[in-house]
């Protein structure tokens, strides 16, 4: 139980911690707590595993050596002049060690903004004026998930957030990935947020990839975004409608994020180049004679080139500075710099080491029933150049070609219909020759199976016939009709008995004088139907 005590010559009011029975004054008493509440529990967590381990008979050398360790702490020396050296060459270590981490770390992480005026794109998301931008610069988070293709700041917006916590007291971010973490993670979490909540700090959770949680693991989320535990930010590549929880959608906004354009990507590269330091912008090599030698850059950057990187990396900033740094790693200069000059790379260079090896497509995801649906669409309005593109897009992305066949056949039956009735055959014959010649050359088969479709005559009567004979069924009231008992087989003597196909015969429906529709429905006709179908 913490105690106070009073100064009689002062007017400071000093509390004993309740963990450490040390005496703070009650200004810093707080930060104190929370401080010595956590390296408490992180040795009371070692404990219990090396209790686990003796149980288990492995008392392993890391055991010893963290026993022989805490056996060595009481003797050593606690004078100041000793602390003071002590400290000072930690915290030259831990500098040295940052630093060297910092020179490791790729570009595209060295580049993450820390304040919001420092992201690029994402305007109609978090752009100025936006609900959102408010909110944030208000010191406001709340619950969201930032749902967009790679490479478009998702993460870049956690990580101003989270410099947002470090300069509030009252606030902790905590960062997990779907990929590497699990349930008993996320409950840890929870367990020291309501701690922390006990001193009224809010902790922030991120969780990236949040859509590798399958259905019953997202539910764990839910009592605490729900009772203000936890303010959860999830990032997602997947369409949140598909891959996560109405529930979780409910309590938390979507934010929508787009790819960069290539003007953005542009700008990230500038200054990519700007803060290292090493490279400038040029287009011809200049005369460096007369320029003292730490002043010489390592490489000139041609425009051509950043500009064709922009281009080339289809929205994703993250890939476009990692060709960036290869090429400034590949081409760096040696300690002939004085001699020679700085690098030129020029825009050849970039392309013969870096080539337009990906695109972004998911075969599993929403991009491939989006393609798919502009390639059947352009078909219906006969808009062959536009058929062509989607289809060669999709081929180029990865798409399975069957799939594409086999959506034609579907699109020759829809909207083609009887208008062309050689347009199936075509269709179907497309699709087998696909299964019989596989990639790369049925490219070719597709692409003419899909201008084919587009410039053929349209007919949708069957489809719509088709729709408003399902639509009938739905909204029957009671049982359905059953058969005629003159359009039913018998091929039994009991059958023939009870009158089963008595009366049937072949002609036409004009001359056999029977009805081929069930009972009460002989006047219902599916093709000449007068309704607002679309």
């Amino acid at each position: 139980m913490a105690t106070i005590r009073s100064d009689n010559n002062s007017n400071d009011i000093t509390i004993s911690c309740p963990i450490c029975n040390k005496v703070f004054e009650k200004s810093v008493i707080e930060e104190h707590a929370n401080k010595c509440l956590f390296l408490n529990t992180t040795q009371v967590n070692a404990v219990k595993q090396n209790k686990i381990e003796l149980s288990n008979g492995k008392r392993s050398s890391s055991h010893f050596n963290q026993t022989s360790v805490n056996e060595k702490r009481p003797r050593l020396s606690t004078s100041p002049s000793s602390s003071k050296n002590e400290g000072q060459t930690m915290s030259e270590t831990v500098i040295k060690n940052q630093q060297k981490e910092v020179k490791n770390l790729p570009l595209a992480e060295r580049m993450r903004p820390l304040h919001l005026e420092d992201i690029i794109g994402q305007v109609q998301a978090f752009g100025p004026g936006s609900m959102l931008r408010s909110s944030i610069e208000k010191k406001i988070i709340p619950n969201m998930i930032l749902w967009g293709p790679p490479g478009c700041g998702k993460t870049s917006l956690a990580n101003v957030i989270s410099n947002i916590c470090k300069e509030q007291n009252n606030m902790r971010f905590v960062k997990l990935s779907a990929t590497m973490a699990g349930i008993n993670d996320v409950k840890e979490v929870v367990k020291v947020a309501k701690n922390e909540a006990q001193f009224k700090r809010q902790t922030v959770l991120f969780m990236d990839e949040i859509h590798r949680f399958n259905k019953l693991q997202q539910d764990t989320f839910l009592p605490h975004v729900e009772n203000g535990t936890i303010i959860l930010i999830g990032a997602t590549t997947e369409n949140p409608s598909f891959s996560l929880n109405n529930a979780l959608l409910s309590r938390c906004r979507v934010v929508v994020m787009e790819k960069l354009s290539t003007g953005d990507v542009l700008v990230i590269l500038k200054q990519a180049l700007n803060k290292s330091g090493k490279a400038v912008i040029g287009k011809v090599k200049k005369n460096f004679d007369s320029t003292p030698q730490h002043d010489l850059p390592e490489c000139i950057v041609e425009e051509e080139s950043l500009q064709w990187l922009a281009e080339v990396c289809d929205g994703d900033a993250r890939v476009a500075l990692g060709a960036l740094e290869l090429a400034l790693a590949a081409r760096a200069p040696g300690t002939e710099l004085v001699t020679t000059g700085p690098t030129v790379i020029s825009l050849e260079d970039i392309k013969d080491g870096i080539k337009r090896s990906h695109m972004v497509y998911d075969r599993k995801g929403e991009e491939h029933y989006n393609i798919v649906s502009a390639i059947h669409k352009s078909i219906r309005a006969s808009d062959d150049n536009a058929a062509l593109y989607w289809t060669t897009r999709a081929l180029h992305g990865g798409e399975d070609p069957l799939y594409i066949a086999r959506r034609l056949v579907r699109a020759a039956c829809e909207d083609i219909g009887l208008a062309d009735r050689n347009a199936l055959v075509e269709a179907v014959a497309c699709l087998q020759g696909c299964q019989h010649l596989g990639m790369p050359e049925c490219d070719v088969l597709l692409a003419q199976c899909a201008v084919r479709l587009a410039r053929a005559p349209k007919s949708t009567e069957v489809y719509r016939a088709m729709t408003r004979c399902r639509k009938s069924l739905v909204e029957a009231k009671g049982p359905l009709p059953s058969v005629p008992l003159h359009l039913r087989n018998a091929p039994t003597k009991l059958m023939k008995q009870l009158g089963y196909g008595k009366g049937y015969n072949m002609f036409h429906k004009d001359k056999s004088g029977l009805s081929y529709m069930p009972e009460g429905m002989e006047d219902s006709d599916f093709f000449h139907c007068n309704d607002d179908y679309n």
